[in-house]
């Protein structure tokens, strides 16, 4: 029971700061542990309905922080809750779908998950932006190929950010579950001999 109310502490906790990292002025375009989240709730959380609640409660919340600071006037350019944002919520639940194809939680696989999903959000995303199906056309791109092309140029900083944030947070959470997970072993190995 202990651990069960642990484990929902670090939940919560964990949710909190990358939302407030987030909103953080300056950050680079991309660079985010939403990504790496989703990687991680779905590769090493049993319980899927959290796997699926860490990033989207994240992404929420800091939706919800982005749209408080522009209310307030605190910023000025990027507000919280838009039109077609519901798709950005569908790719985070794409991305956790991501993370539960993870089979064994070790470098390669967590290094392809890290590479692969960024690259699934960032065309899909530009994808649904410039069909309109996430709301007002980004840029009007024209709807052909090129069209196509030149939305997938604009979202290439994001994509670059987005790649480097997941790797990074992919690191530290999924070598923050390896360090833990081997200390809880070693433990249970020394208790069993006690």
């Amino acid at each position: 029971m202990k651990s069960g109310k642990s484990l929902i502490w670090t939940m919560i906790v964990l949710i909190v700061v990358a939302a407030l990292y987030r909103v953080i002025p300056g950050r680079p375009w991309g660079f985010a542990p939403q990504i790496a989240m989703a990687l991680f709730g779905g590769a090493a959380i049993k319980d899927k309905k959290w796997a699926f609640a860490l990033p989207i409660f994240s992404m929420f919340l800091s939706d919800l922080l982005y749209q408080g600071l522009y209310s307030a006037g605190f910023i000025s350019d990027i507000y919280g809750f838009y039109p077609g944002q519901w798709v950005n919520y569908c790719l985070f639940a794409l991305m956790v779908l991501v993370g539960m194809a993870i089979k064994r939680i070790n470098v390669p696989s967590v290094l392809l998950a890290s590479l692969a999903a960024p690259s699934l959000f960032f065309v899909l995303s530009n994808m649904a932006t410039w069909s309109g199906l996430a709301g007002p056309r980004g840029l009007n791109r024209p709807f052909t190929i090129e069209g196509l092309l030149m939305a997938l140029n604009d979202g290439l900083p994001f994509y670059k950010g987005a790649i480097a944030g997941t790797l990074f947070f992919s690191t530290l959470l999924f070598g923050g579950y390896y360090l833990l997970t081997k200390n809880n072993r070693q433990a249970s190995i020394k208790a069993a001999h006690v």
